[in-house]
């Protein structure tokens, strides 16, 4: 078999979804490691004012494209930008584009979604199972593909226990799904999707598993392969560790951690957390496509499907995550912390609410009279609202773990050569989850934040300062309180006089023997 440089040389690729976090690493992952790539066809819809073409020229500027403009000064002539918009008819293509893409497409990458776990049902009918099936339907008029890549999620269905890597038929034909939605309101919508969903926690995982099942359904006689990753976290190594560019997922909820917003989360600490860094997924994304792609003479029969996870591999905790994320951020904190970093995960939904009201809402609504007293606009019950948003979203995933099967992922790594396993590296194996994690958290700090490091001196200033405050604080509060039981007990008195005079001899002792040294 080729390699995968030699693969994909000379040939035209097309990726959707090319503006998110994973496209990104992937558009530039194939111009840098595959550098005879002939062309980088991204569909691109207009946005803000903005063409197509301003967006990928703005998009391409970022930090993750330096080593790539390094080696390759005129990487960007290869991106063709093609004007579409996913959720309208005919993906709003133009004749002539439709064309030739049907003309020269090999490879087709489809990573475009909306990643909204609470996204109303018909929204996310649209951009994940409509828009797939407009796909397909693009990719069966192309005269020379090779392969058609889906990008789905391990949690499609998070309703087992395990998963093979297998496609799971729905309980509900899509076909008649989306029939049926095209004539309901939103209000009979809303009101049936708890019933869709079943023991799914969103319409996200949902309507992926039901894109899955189309994709099975309606491949035809196409080249297809699935994969599946799990909670896509920064960078492992490439193009640099760390590199992370958005507040979803965990990183959102790492930065309020560091922050000192959050500070209680409903998560099991043995829970297994299934983070994959974004260069694994994408190198195995990349690696799935030119081995079906190069299987031209002897295809599986069946459509093959990747889960592309670290719990089974290399096992991480929650509870271990939150060690390494408040320890990173102690040694490393970010500027203008509101409180010390200090997370408690629960499993008890009663001790939960009971720190979110002592630990997040009376800070917050303390921090926002100070706001009003000093005349600007109270801010901190906002934040903690969409925090506990947030953290209601992902509590499904912190409180439960699965067990996914490997075995295509294993297979798929045996053949490649030597050179292709250390270029295109997705053997988790190998990862070491505390570098990781630190890398993940400075990642934060550095790319999403734009925070710099020359300004830690200060920012661990700041940190010492609101230690010593919260230390001034339960200090003064302890006492308050023991003086008033003091008030009412003689036996409180006694026990106080007692510590006090401990105290007095200790210090005059202390003194004593410095004296006589």
């Amino acid at each position: 078999m080729v390699t995968i440089p030699e693969y994909y040389a000379g040939k035209n690729v097309l990726i959707t979804g090319a503006t998110g976090f994973m496209g990104k690493v992937l558009l530039e992952k194939l111009l840098r490691s595959c550098p005879g790539v002939k062309s980088v066809y991204v569909m691109v819809r207009s946005k803000a004012g903005q063409s197509p073409q301003t967006r990928i020229t703005e998009m391409i500027n970022c930090k993750l494209f330096e080593k790539v403009q390094e080696e390759q000064p005129d990487f960007a002539e290869k991106i063709i930008a093609v004007s579409s918009d996913l959720v309208l008819p005919e993906l709003d293509l133009s004749k002539d584009d439709q064309s030739i893409l049907a003309e020269k497409i090999h490879v087709v990458f489809h990573c475009a979604a909306t990643i909204r776990f609470n996204e109303a049902l018909k929204d996310a009918m649209q951009l994940n199972v409509l828009a797939t099936q407009k796909m397909l339907a693009l990719a069966h008029r192309m005269k020379h593909l090779e392969v058609f890549l889906h990008v789905s999620t391990a949690y499609a269905n998070c309703n087992r226990e395990l998963i093979e890597e297998v496609v799971y038929p729905p309980a509900v034909d899509y076909r008649k799904l989306i029939d049926s939605l095209d004539w309901m309101d939103d209000e009979l919508v809303s009101a049936l999707t708890p019933k869709l969903l079943g023991e799914r926690p969103n319409t996200y995982t949902y309507t992926k598993a039901l894109a899955e099942y189309m994709v099975q359904q309606e491949a035809g006689d196409l080249n297809v392969a699935i994969i599946r990753p799990s909670i896509v976290g920064a960078s492992w190594k490439e193009p640099f560790p760390g590199w992370i560019d958005n507040f979803n997922g965990p990183s959102g909820i790492f930065i309020a951690a560091g922050k000192g917003i959050l500070r209680t989360m409903r998560a099991s600490n043995d829970a297994v957390a299934d983070l994959v860094p974004v260069d694994v997924v994408i190198n195995a994304t990349v690696a799935a496509a030119w081995y079906s792609g190069s299987q031209t003479h002897s295809r599986p029969r069946n459509l093959l499907v990747y889960n592309c996870t670290t719990g089974g591999i290399n096992p991480f905790h929650w509870g271990e995550v939150e060690h390494h994320v408040i320890s990173t951020f102690k040694r490393n904190p970010l500027e203008q912390a509101f409180r010390r970093p200090n997370v408690n995960l629960t499993s008890n939904h009663l001790i939960n609410q009971y720190w979110i009201a002592v630990s997040h809402k009376a800070p917050a609504f303390l921090y926002d009279l100070y706001l009003r007293l000093i005349g600007r606009e109270p801010r901190m019950m906002k934040t903690i609202t969409r925090l506990h948003k947030a953290m209601m979203v992902l509590e499904y995933f912190t409180s439960h773990s699965w067990v996914w099967n490997n075995d295509n992922l294993s297979m798929l790594m045996a053949q490649l050569s030597l050179e292709d396993k250390k270029v295109f590296n997705f053997d988790v194996r190998q990862l070491h989850w505390a570098e990781y994690m630190e890398n993940y958290c400075m990642g934060t700090k550095k790319y999403v934040l734009n925070e710099e490091l020359s300004g830690l001196p200060a920012a661990r200033k700041h940190l010492n300062k609101l230690r010593n405050i919260r230390y001034t604080f339960n200090t003064v509060l302890v006492v308050l309180i023991w003086r008033v039981f003091i008030a009412r007990s003689q036996m409180a008195r006694n026990i106080w006089y007692f510590v006090v005079s401990l105290c007095f001899k200790f210090l005059s002792y202390f003194r004593a023997s410095s004296t006589m040294r």
